[in-house]
């Protein structure tokens, strides 16, 4: 079994980018990567996803297939990722929340010999944004409102954060070492 090291970065957000550096067994699911990915950003894992080659244009999809889906979808609880990422510098697409669109870049950066069994995360930048904040758009505005005590949906934004009086939003928070733990909860 291999090693593979991901970065993996959310499109569209700037100041601070929002990424991570991940090492993955070679022989998970794409399912097992998306759960992954929700504890490494710190997603709540509460909308649909999925992985291909280009975003929405892609001809194979791989996800939790529907009745609806055609031919074009494979099954991501039954696709291990080593049949589909077989060299480094490989790119591929995580959206996540088709609502919010959440579209995350993944490039598969090595492959090494040495064997991993439990997920690692080695570096990240960035806050990951609140579920249902409205997509790249609804986060922008989130930053600028939080940004100003003045504004007048300020209080409303910091309640529905869950923050309290003296609590800020930090847009550069990222703690590595609770996402680790995390990680070895899960995967254990």
């Amino acid at each position: 079994m291999q090693t593979f090291q991901f970065k993996i970065q959310i499109k569209h957000l700037q100041n601070p980018a929002v990424w991570r550096r991940v090492l993955v067994p070679s022989d998970i699911t794409f399912d097992d990567l998306h759960e992954i990915i929700q504890i490494i950003f710190g997603w709540e894992n509460s909308h649909l996803y999925q992985f291909s080659e280009k975003g929405y244009s892609s001809q194979t999809v791989y996800k939790v297939p529907d009745e609806y889906d055609g031919d074009t979808v494979e099954d991501s609880e039954e696709t291990i990722i080593s049949e589909v990422f077989t060299k480094p510098k490989q790119t591929f697409t995580y959206i996540y929340d088709f609502g919010d669109d959440w579209t995350h870049h993944i490039v598969l950066e090595k492959i090494t010999d040495t064997e991993s069994t439990i997920p690692v995360c080695l570096a990240g930048e960035g806050a990951c944004p609140p579920e249902d904040c409205g997509g790249i758009y609804g986060y922008n505005n989130l930053i600028e409102i939080l940004s100003d005590p003045k504004n007048p949906e300020y209080k409303e934004m910091k309640s529905w954060l869950g923050l309290g009086k003296n609590e800020q939003w930090d847009v550069s928070a990222f703690d590595i070492e609770v996402v680790n733990e995390e990680i070895k909860g899960s995967f254990n």
